[in-house]
């Protein structure tokens, strides 16, 4: 089973008012584990960047108005691409798979607005677990926000000082596997394989030894066998 792990940063709260994502980052999940496949991009918003928005995320310095120098380390918009020329990227790398998102309904609000645009077809809510309704549902009362699970399920995410999008998807899946029920809720009897390409596929089979494991019967031990069998007759199974 294909899951894929996503955040967005964004400018604001409403995109109906102009506000625009500027950051994705999304990882694949196959049976519950990560593959080591991600998705990730900056995106220039083709318009200013709020303080308060830039306060939560640091990025975009250059958008500020007035813009600021950049901190090293400070990711800048102006020459990144837009979303128009990552959106059809974006849906390759989804395609038809479980969306797993903390708060997906203001996630998936900015993805469907950008996609709208684009004219490409829209994601459904039906494609999204929200890890913030199963936190809620599960711990009625306590504080579901990433940082509280974090807390609750002794994920280290001490490099978190600001939202990104990237790390933040990394510690949501390590959430969300606590909360469908630990880092193997199947016991360990799902295996991810990869082919060739390195994609996940559920048509695994182990290979064979190089070199067979050495009979450890010893010669009396096989002896008593042999004569134990030939007492059932022919039609033993050990004769077929």
């Amino acid at each position: 089973m294909r899951e894929i792990v996503l955040d967005t940063e964004t400018t604001g709260f409403d995109p109906e008012s102009g506000d625009r994502i500027v950051e994705i980052g999304a990882i694949e999940l196959f049976n519950h584990m990560p593959t080591g496949k991600t998705f990730h991009e900056y995106i220039n918003p083709e318009r200013s960047m709020p303080e308060g928005a830039f306060g939560v995320h640091g990025i975009g310095p250059d958008l500020l108005e007035p813009p600021q120098e950049p901190k090293p380390g400070a990711v800048t918009l102006k020459d990144k691409q837009v979303f128009a020329r990552v959106g059809q990227k974006f849906l390759n790398f989804v395609g038809d798979s479980v969306m797993v998102i903390h708060n997906a309904s203001f996630d998936m609000k900015f993805l469907n607005a950008e996609l709208r645009w684009m004219g490409l077809p829209q994601l459904p809510m039906s494609q999204a677990i929200d890890t913030l309704a199963m936190a809620r549902k599960k711990f009625p009362g306590s504080p579901a926000t990433l940082d509280a699970l974090c807390r609750r399920f002794y994920i280290d995410n001490s490099s978190r000082t600001l939202h990104g999008a990237l790390l933040d998807s990394e510690i949501l899946a390590e959430v969300y596997l606590e909360l469908i029920g630990g880092r193997q809720p199947d016991f360990g009897l799902a295996t991810v394989a990869t082919s060739g390409s390195g994609n996940a596929t559920d048509d695994w089979r182990p290979a064979p030894r190089s070199n067979p494991l050495p009979n450890r019967l010893t010669d009396d031990e096989q002896a008593a066998h042999d004569a134990f069998v030939k007492k059932m007759g022919d039609d033993a199974l050990w004769n077929s």
